[in-house]
C-alpha cells in the first residue's frame, strides 16, 4: 500500500481589514494562538471554539511553532492597533461617569 503525501495550505486567510482567521471561520489566529500559549490543547481549543476543525487547529499550532517571530509581530501590531483604536473610542466617548450618564437617562 502506498501512502500519498501532500502538501497541503495553512488553512488561514487575511480579512480585508487584515484580520487572520482559522479555517473559514471567525475565530482568529490570535484567539488560537493565545489559548495555546495559555496551555490548551488543540482539542480544548476546537470544544471551546466548534467552529473549527480539529486538522485545522494543529495545522495552525503547527505554522505558529514555525514562524513564532512573524506571528508575534503580527500579534503585536493587532494589539497596538487595538490600544490606539480604544484611545480613539475614549476620546470620543468619555468612559468615565458612564453609570451615572446612564443612570441619570433613566431618571428621566
Amino acid at each position: 500500500m502506498a501512502i500519498s503525501i501532500t502538501t497541503e495550505s495553512i488553512p488561514l486567510e487575511v480579512n480585508p481589514d487584515g484580520v487572520v482567521r482559522v479555517g473559514g471561520t471567525r475565530v482568529t489566529l490570535d484567539t488560537v494562538v493565545a489559548a495555546f500559549n495559555q496551555g490548551a490543547t488543540a482539542e480544548e481549543i476546537v470544544f471551546q471554539y466548534p467552529s473549527l476543525q480539529l486538522a485545522d487547529v494543529y495545522a495552525v499550532i503547527s505554522y505558529y511553532l514555525r514562524h513564532q517571530q512573524e506571528v508575534q509581530e503580527y500579534l503585536q501590531e493587532r494589539q497596538q492597533r487595538a490600544n490606539e483604536i480604544r484611545k480613539i473610542n475614549e476620546n470620543k466617548f468619555n468612559p468615565q461617569g458612564v453609570r451615572d450618564r446612564l443612570m441619570a437617562r433613566r431618571t428621566q
